[in-house]
């Protein structure tokens, strides 16, 4: 048989979804059978088919045209034809080729219909609203939520921005809608975590309505399902409350727990930009925490024997050239203080990793002061009291620093003298010398 014979008889017995079913010439010069004449595929499937044809668009292929070649159809006329599409899915053989088909050409509806209700315009690439810093986004990704309407994002076809500061995102038709300030501004001027473990005050304090946009809510869900962030303790909407979860600092403060809980949309945002920003001074708001979290004490330790080194390094001209200290430059507030942590730090603390890495850091820096460095040698300290053993340095672990001049001793030797330091006693007798003498007349 020859192929185009092979051809003709193939297009007899195939559906094609996008058949016009008028009789066009064959490629031997014949006429190839119209949609109602040829055999189905499927018996008993051809009830209303070729008759909806024409209304669900499947007469013309609008998608598969150079755009402009066709007059859109008005939005009524895509609503119908969804519908009707809709239907003829229900009544077509699950997991049929024409029921994929049909599939198929409903997604393709619902993205034209989108599209003609929301023309592409020419918007600003930067927008500034309620001091949210929005930018354009070019990524044609589908995976984006609006965070004011909740729909998705169609990239492909819409226009949306995205919050430099909070991340916020949005459609470009939802942003004269946004009502909430942008979070990053509240990060900025407040900068303080809430440490009460879910302080609720009660649906009907809230006089049952979203705490962020007012709308109507219930624990009931009619006419909106009531949600709890767990971080700052009231209710809110499905809209503003996606069941998002994130680690509550006030349970990792009072309990060293790190599950993480259900929080609103902007509780989220909040603690996203918090994490790292060190506004926990854990020995004034739970002091006790540290008889029962060992590691918690070990971190305490490694961050003042930093502290300790770091005069080392500010006066060390190869220190300075190695950039030793910016070892450290993702936890800048270690060489500043060692009682402000970041709720980043006590995670890694509960995890482990940030003992293994400060560990290293500190050998690291004892490395360069004891062995690498002859200037940094040179500033250590020989215990005066028994005079005897090698260089001191008040980041050892078996040595005793003096409060009052900063002298370095043997432990053992510093507590088992009972006199004063010689250092200090040498400097009270240095300026005694140098008082002058009052003569009386």
């Amino acid at each position: 048989m020859e192929y185009d014979e092979k051809l003709a008889l193939f297009r007899q017995t195939r559906l094609n979804p996008f058949d016009r079913g008028e009789e066009e010439d064959g490629p031997q010069g014949g006429k190839t059978p119209p949609l109602h004449a040829r055999p189905e595929l499927f018996p008993g499937t051809r009830t209303h088919s070729s008759d909806r044809t024409m209304d669900l668009g499947l007469a013309e292929d609008h998608f598969s045209r150079p755009m402009g070649s066709i007059v859109a159809p008005d939005i009524e006329q895509l609503k119908m034809a969804i519908e009707e599409c809709k239907k003829l899915i229900l009544e077509l053989p699950e997991h049929s080729e024409r029921q994929k088909d049909t599939v198929v050409k409903l997604i393709h509806l619902r993205l034209k219909l989108q599209e003609l209700k929301d023309p592409e315009e020419d918007e600003p690439n930067l927008r500034i609203l309620l001091e949210h810093r929005f930018t354009k986004e070019k990524s044609k990704s589908v995976k984006q939520t609006c965070d004011k309407c909740s729909a998705i994002i169609w990239g492909l076809i819409q226009t949306w921005y995205t919050c430099t500061g909070c991340y916020y995102r949005c459609h470009s038709k939802c942003m004269n809608l946004i009502t909430k300030p942008c979070v990053k501004s509240k990060v900025s001027h407040q900068s303080a975590y809430e440490l009460s473990i879910c302080p609720e005050i009660g649906l009907d304090r809230q006089d049952y309505r979203c705490a962020e946009c007012r709308t109507p809510i219930s624990l009931r869900g009619v006419p909106t399902e009531a949600r709890q962030c767990d971080y700052t303790g009231q209710y809110y909407c499905s809209t503003c409350h996606w069941n998002d979860i994130a680690i509550v600092p006030a349970r990792v403060i009072h309990n060293w727990e790190f599950e993480s809980r259900k929080v609103c949309r902007s509780s989220m945002r909040y603690l996203t930009l918090m994490i790292s920003r060190p506004v926990l001074k854990l020995k004034e708001i739970n002091p006790l925490l540290f008889n029962f979290v060992e590691e918690l004490v070990e971190i305490r330790k490694l961050r003042q024997d930093i502290l300790l080194m770091k005069p080392y390094f500010i006066t060390c001209k190869e220190a300075m050239e190695a950039r030793l200290l910016l070892q450290l430059q993702e936890r800048q507030h270690f060489v500043e203080n060692d009682d402000m942590y970041s709720l980043q730090d006590l995670i890694d603390i509960s995890s482990g990793r940030l003992s293994c890495s400060l560990t290293e850091i500190h050998t690291t820096f004892a490395k360069h002061i004891k062995l690498d460095c002859e200037r940094c040698q040179a500033k250590g300290f020989v215990c005066e009291l028994c005079k005897e053993g090698d260089i001191l340095f008040p980041f050892d672990s078996h040595t005793s620093v003096c409060y009052d001049c900063s002298a370095v001793f043997h432990r053992d030797c510093y507590y088992d003298n009972s006199t004063t330091c010689p250092r200090c006693a040498r400097m009270t007798e240095r300026k005694q010398d140098e008082e002058p003498v009052v003569r009386v007349a």
